[in-house]
């Protein structure tokens, strides 16, 4: 096969891309046809629909992201780690043999406790391809930021942090939504920047989150500023559990202003940071299927 449909099917959305056999995309699509909108039994009219035009005896389809979970298309059992990108080709499922197979994600267990990625590991596998690495550290930012180690092109570690969700707990469902603006005023840097610090000197979030209420109570942070505060202070929590030290390198890749945050927050520890661009699950998936036999 010379071509390579890759798939991205996450909770909320749906975007493929046709791939050339030297990684280039030919073509591109979206959709707001994430696993959520659609109901058991549908997954093959849906891709049909949005990509039938594009399959052909030639053309090998990769899907990646949550349509491998017990709510897709075809449940595709966690990849133990270590592992690298003959374990994951090892473990695709497969929904049409040959033609069409989903990327399994990883799982690990730290002190007894497992946890688990779907769909980063295919943008981290691509990000070693785009920036030439073999051992790397790096941060997915998000709603559930994944913080993963790369050993000898192998994820040995990795762990996530709910630090999206629980901004968006406290900037909305706390008592600090009445301090905050209704809407989020551009970001403020100084802010940003003065939470960070906090967080990475004190006790914990369950302290400095307070913090929002009181500046603002004794009118020594306008309002307009108190999101990016906040903000500064979940990412500033989130970093100073990461072991970083000076000097350090970190891998970081993501939506730009959510990484740009991120970027800003590293320099704080004298980390420097290198983004990827937002091909990198194109060139996992691409990476994954050159190690099939037939590709």
């Amino acid at each position: 096969m010379s071509r390579l449909l890759a798939v991205d099917w996450g909770t909320s959305s749906l975007r493929g891309a046709l791939l050339a056999p030297d990684g280039k995309v030919v073509e591109q699509r979206t959709f707001a046809r994430g696993i959520l909108t659609v109901a058991p039994g549908e997954f093959p009219a849906v891709f049909d629909s949005c990509f039938g035009a594009w399959m052909n005896p030639e053309t090998l389809c990769l899907i990646s992201g949550m349509a491998g979970s017990q709510q897709g298309w075809l449940e595709a059992p966690y990849c133990p780690c270590p592992a690298g990108f003959d374990d994951i080709a090892g473990q695709l499922a497969w929904v049409e043999p040959g033609l069409i197979a989903i990327v399994p994600g990883l799982s690990i267990e730290t002190g007894g406790v497992p946890d688990v990625m779907r769909g980063e590991e295919t943008q981290v596998f691509g990000a070693l391809q785009l920036l030439g690495l073999d051992n790397a550290r790096l941060v997915l930012p998000g709603t559930h930021s994944k913080w993963v180690t790369v050993s000898n092109r192998r994820v040995t570690d990795f762990s996530t942090w709910m630090t999206g969700e629980f901004y968006a707990l406290l900037r909305q469902h706390s008592i600090l939504a009445r301090t905050l603006p209704a809407t989020d005023p551009a970001p403020d840097a100084a802010a940003f920047e003065q939470g960070v610090a906090h967080a990475l000197r004190s006790q914990g979030l369950l302290h400095t989150a307070f913090s929002t209420r009181t500046l603002s109570l004794f009118k020594r942070m306008a309002t307009g500023a108190l999101p990016s505060y906040l903000s500064g202070l979940v990412i500033g929590e989130e970093l100073k559990s990461q072991s970083l030290q000076h000097g350090d390198s970190v891998v970081v890749m993501g939506a730009p202003a959510l990484t740009s945050r991120y970027e800003q927050a590293l320099a704080l520890l004298g980390v420097s940071a290198q983004r990827v661009s937002d091909g990198a699950t194109w060139r996992g998936l691409r990476a994954i299927a050159d190690t099939l036999p037939q590709h």
